[in-house]
């Protein structure tokens, strides 16, 4: 049977609204952008989101069913990982896109940040000349296996829970510059208030990897 034009027309918006419906829960957006740092099982990103197995799975499953996210069994346990790379920039435009027009995000961030003594990020073109010119220890305080699948070019793994054991490794000559998974990760933030209590001078970058990509491809 022909279908007419509208009904056309609400068939593909109606499977548009799919990916938004997969998308409107905020715990699955953080799943989402931990995805963007590679690979996790679900026991991993429940403890990253801080919920439980049975939540994150159900979550994983909303996006497993609109495409967004592949799992694969391995032994007892589900590895998940971002369906491909298009995945983690429609994210990014997606946080873009609020951070442009919601005002409460950089309200948010700067009483956050404030707080805690860290307000001003290192801008990351600078940083990048600085790396190469050997005047930075640039520190990634992921945990190593988000390290492993990718990371900044130049930057040393020293995740945040081995921080504190691992400061005699780094030279206390060099300004430190921390980053993590991208600019709402408390990560860095938290280690530079570990090296400044150590007497480093640290700095924290507010791009993650994705966001390092994306500036390369510009």
């Amino acid at each position: 049977m022909m279908i007419t034009p509208r009904q056309f027309k609400n068939a593909i918006y109606e499977e548009f609204a799919r990916i938004g419906k997969a998308v409107s829960s905020p715990r699955r957006l953080e799943l989402l952008d931990l995805l963007c740092q590679g690979p996790r099982t679900v026991e991993m990103l429940a403890e990253l989101a801080g919920q439980s197995v049975a939540n994150t799975s159900h979550h994983l499953q909303v996006l497993r069913a609109t495409r967004l996210v592949e799992g694969e069994k391995e032994g007892v346990h589900v590895r998940y990982r971002l369906a491909d790379q298009d995945v983690c920039v429609f994210y990014q435009g997606l946080r873009q896109l609020a951070e442009a027009h919601l005002a409460e995000i950089e309200s948010v961030t700067r009483d956050f940040l404030a707080h805690r003594g860290v307000m001003e990020p290192v801008d990351s073109e600078d940083l990048l000349e600085r790396v190469r010119r050997g005047e930075v220890t640039v520190l990634d305080v992921r945990p190593s296996e988000e390290y492993r699948a990718a990371h900044i070019p130049g930057a040393l793994s020293v995740p945040l829970d081995d921080l504190e054991q691992r400061l005699g490794e780094l030279p206390r000559d060099r300004e430190v510059v921390a980053y993590c998974r991208g600019p709402y990760c408390v990560l860095a933030v938290e280690a530079v208030e570990v090296l400044k209590a150590h007497g480093f001078r640290a700095v924290r970058l507010e791009d993650g990897v994705p966001d390092w990509r994306a500036r390369d491809s510009r």
